[in-house]
């Protein structure tokens, strides 16, 4: 549990979150390439609603319409009209404000080490330099600490939903068992490239909410069906994260998707949408935007065939994080003195791991049992894979902070039946995440308390 829970979660999540503000970083390009043309007037002493004991302003509304416009624009996606989608940018706004509310309530920061690392990142991803990376963002007329502060609110947003959906996530034997004696998309999985509407229902909601919710939703199916572009339906009427940039939620493997929307999807061509699909969270359109093969990259149960072979390895460690008390040199100090302790034959690494260890796996001594190729971050595996069987690691800096590793074996095995399980497990944690999601920020947004300001003659 640990090793999906830490290293493999984390490693999925950041650099989605570097795509993501790529797009981000691409948008705010083209609002300046679009500063020719005639700028809409900005309001920025009143508000736009009022999100329990915070505000956001008509100014802060203005902007963001501005930015999501640019992406519309960059992606060739013909424009809302302006009065729904703005309302559309602003619930968006809302549940993103609700976040950072909890966020803070619970004590969650980022702090400067960590942001700093992430924009590197970023910058690497542009291919750039981190000086040639901020001076860009300047000059496409986004000042850089704002834009900090943006990678800030998303990484926190990230780490939110990580601790409150993702690491109670529970899968159990039982259940792995039977997605892989019944469900068929996993001995014969297709990817599909979609498209998504979702109509949210509020929580507890009544029979009248629900009926007006469905009415919403069938509407926006008698759009599609009469030719309405689907992108711009969706960043009219979607409720969903993606609903702003058109509703694309890229490819998805069949074996990861839901099994309601599985069952509506088949038989549906490229080009075509789905009927209406109802869930615990609201009203589902699909569109299939493109349908292909599994590839030999894409890990799932049907790749998981007799006589696959991997090396797998025995390891311990021990985490030092780096926080406001502990810097990453003072880090760095305190695991070349354990590990001198540990050569010294003063104490050995299970006794300073369950005293030092900054990671759950502290209580066994650091023991991370055996471990699968891509279960753990790039830097930890690549530190492990060159040392020997009880050979101890110089200090290796992942984004968990600091750690000394330890390899206590390796072996190579026939796993073809447990990386089929590992497929389906993990199948099954994706649909369940999706899910609970979707119903988290359901309920997050419902219990906020949320008073509108928007005046229409002023949009």
């Amino acid at each position: 549990m640990f090793l999906a829970n830490f290293f493999r979660r984390c490693h999925v999540s950041y650099p989605a979150l570097i795509l993501a503000f790529g797009m981000l970083f691409s948008a705010s390009v083209s609002a300046q390439d679009n500063q020719a043309q005639p700028s809409r007037q900005v309001v920025v002493d009143s508000i736009a609603a009022i999100v329990n004991s915070d505000v956001i302003t008509k100014g802060e509304l203005n902007e963001r319409v501005t930015l999501v416009e640019a992406q519309l624009k960059k992606q060739n996606i013909a424009l809302p009209p302006r009065a729904e989608f703005q309302k559309q940018v602003l619930e968006h706004m809302i549940v993103e404000r609700a976040q950072l509310q909890l966020a803070k309530d619970m004590g969650l920061r980022v702090d400067d080490t960590q942001l700093d690392r992430t924009i590197a990142l970023m910058a690497e991803q542009n291919h750039m330099s981190l000086a040639q990376f901020k001076r860009q963002t300047e000059q496409n007329g986004t000042p850089f600490e704002t834009f900090r502060e943006k990678v800030r609110e998303e990484i926190t947003m990230s780490r939110l939903r990580d601790r409150e959906v993702v690491n109670k996530i529970q899968i159990n034997d039982a259940e792995v068992d039977n997605l892989i004696g019944t469900d068929s998309q996993l001995q014969m999985p297709e990817q599909l490239r979609l498209g998504h509407i979702l109509v949210r229902i509020p929580e507890n909601a009544s029979p009248e909410q629900i009926a007006e919710k469905r009415a919403r939703a069938e509407k926006v199916l008698d759009i599609l069906k009469t030719g309405g572009d689907f992108q711009q339906t969706a960043a009219s009427y979607s409720d969903a994260d993606e609903g702003l940039s058109g509703g694309d939620i890229g490819w998805r493997s069949t074996d990861r998707l839901p099994k309601s929307f599985v069952d509506a999807l088949a038989g549906v061509k490229p080009g075509n949408v789905t009927g209406i699909i109802k869930s615990p969270n609201g009203f589902h359109i699909l569109k299939v935007l493109d349908r292909r093969k599994m590839t030999n990259g894409t890990e799932s149960a049907a790749s998981a065939t007799a006589g696959n072979t991997v090396q797998q390895i025995h390891a311990r460690h021990i985490l030092i994080k780096v926080n406001q008390l502990v810097s990453a040199d003072e880090a760095k100090r305190k695991l070349i003195d354990l590990k001198q302790r540990i050569v010294n034959k003063s104490a050995t690494f299970e006794e300073l791991a369950k005293t030092y260890s900054n990671d759950g796996s502290a209580s066994r001594g650091g023991d991370l049992g055996w471990i699968y190729p891509g279960d753990t971050v790039p830097e930890f595996e690549k530190a492990m894979v060159a040392l020997n069987p009880g050979e101890i690691s110089e200090p290796i800096e992942t984004q968990f902070g600091f750690h000394l590793i330890q390899v206590l074996d390796k072996k190579t095995d026939d796993v073809s039946a447990e990386r089929k399980r590992i497929a389906a497990k993990q199948a099954l944690r994706e649909r369940k995440v999706a899910e609970a999601t979707e119903e988290w920020l359901r309920q997050l947004r419902d219990k906020a308390y949320v008073e509108y300001r928007l005046d229409e003659k002023q949009q």
